[in-house]
């Protein structure tokens, strides 16, 4: 289906399509590179040798999340910023001068349906590419899916690492870039002895936790004294809030996804563990301003998050762009880590086929590796020969207003590993 810019269900409205295209037009007038190109000196029949939905006038991407179910409280945002980046390459003249046209499916929050809508854009719809999904688990449903049929997937969300697919672009965090360094963190920094590990029960809390636990365990010779997991969904989290008073970790380290986080975060609160006296402290690496929307920043406060970017990060790129998001979407949404990385991504698509020349994905693919993007609202991202970012890792304090008070972050890209040895 070809959307034309509706509202995804529980966004506000668009405030104008006026203050849209001047806020893009602000932001993209200085990332549109190169500029000028102009479609008629890239003939279709040499920028398209491989069928894909790609005309003398448009190219058609796939944008694939969960805009129903549980996981669309962290979905929604990242629609919105690829819109963003979309409606803004077409103000500045789209891709090899060609505009880009989109077709957006519902993964609904359900595995197999993700890895269904996968098939259609690639082999009925055609897509040039997909920018999609957000769970580790609707990853791996897809993978297969874009492998056999050579799409290209740029995925936005930080996940446990340990994959490397030559038909993906991860823009989002791999573990030792939030897992490893977040936990050494608070470890130098609040000098955190013991752990407890909470998380929602699929592949990547469940293995970002068996990453932490090596870490704690055998690197740094500390002690976690629980670890559970609950399903996707879930809302009844008074019996584990019951064994951490009870175990008394220095540090909860929760990845509780989607919805869940609502309750979870609530029945802290209610249970009087009053996360700004840091005593546990908590530690999540799922809890984006996304998601703080929906929980509600007086029932987080004082909580730390590991993320790569934060909207409250003092930058003119990350000035412009949150601009251009609320112009876009209404001024009272918020950006997490997860929106921004999506953000990346129909721009570094944009780049790598400019640079090729081609909207063919092996030449995309060949094209990617090294690209450089000074513009990004984290600061700046270069693409590894492994797929992944290399980007800084941060760490934020939860304000009451939603926001992150940003307290640390390291003072260079940090390279990204994908397979770290002794975590596999």
């Amino acid at each position: 289906m070809m959307t034309d810019r509706k509202t995804p269900s529980g966004l506000n409205p668009p405030v104008n399509r006026r203050s849209v295209l001047m806020g893009g037009a602000a932001l993209s007038a200085a990332l549109f590179m190169p500029k000028g190109l102009r479609a008629q000196d890239y003939p279709t029949a040499q920028v398209n040798t491989t069928g894909l939905a790609v005309t003398d006038d448009t190219v058609t991407v796939g944008i694939l999340h969960s805009i129903t179910g549980t996981m669309a409280i962290s979905e929604t945002g990242s629609v919105q910023a690829e819109k963003l980046a979309i409606e803004q390459i077409n103000a500045q003249g789209g891709v090899l001068g060609r505009k880009i046209n989109y077709i957006q499916e519902d993964g609904a929050s359900d595995w197999p349906t993700f890895a269904e809508k996968a098939k259609k854009l690639l082999v009925n719809d055609k897509v040039a590419s997909v920018m999609g999904c957000w769970t580790s688990a609707s990853r791996k449903a897809v993978l297969p899916v874009f492998e056999q049929y050579n799409g290209f997937l740029y995925y936005p969300t930080f996940y446990e690492g340990l994959e490397e697919s030559p038909n993906v672009i991860y823009t989002g965090q791999e573990a030792t870039q939030q897992i490893i360094a977040g936990i050494d963190w608070v470890v130098r920094e609040r000098g955190a002895e013991t752990f407890y590990l909470l998380g929602s029960d699929y592949i990547w809390p469940r293995t970002s936790n068996k990453i932490a636990r090596k870490h704690i365990e055998d690197k740094l010779g500390l002690k976690v004294v629980g670890e559970e997991y609950y399903p996707l969904g879930h809302t009844q989290f008074n019996s584990v809030i019951n064994k951490i008073r009870l175990r008394k970790p220095d540090v909860i380290y929760a990845i509780v996804v989607g919805g869940s986080n609502v309750a979870f975060y609530k029945q802290l609160k209610a249970a009087g563990i009053d996360m700004t006296q840091e005593n546990p402290l908590l530690l999540t690496i799922s809890v984006t301003e996304d998601e703080i929307r929906g929980i509600g920043g007086e029932n987080i406060e004082g909580a730390y998050a590991c993320m790569k970017y934060f909207q409250s990060l003092e930058n003119e790129n990350n000035k412009e762009f949150v601009k251009a998001f609320k112009d876009m979407w209404g001024e009272d949404m918020v950006i997490g880590d997860v929106t921004q990385a999506a953000y990346l991504g129909p721009w570094l698509w944009k780049m790598a086929v400019e640079k090729a020349g081609s909207f063919d994905v092996d030449k995309v693919r060949e094209a990617s590796p090294g690209l450089e993007f000074t513009k990004a609202p984290e600061g700046y991202v270069r693409i590894h020969e492994n797929h992944h970012l290399w980007s800084k890792t941060r760490v934020g304090r939860a304000l009451e207003n939603g926001q992150y008070d940003v307290v640390y972050e390291t003072s260079e890209l940090v390279e990204p590993d994908p397979f770290p040895e002794g975590y596999q």
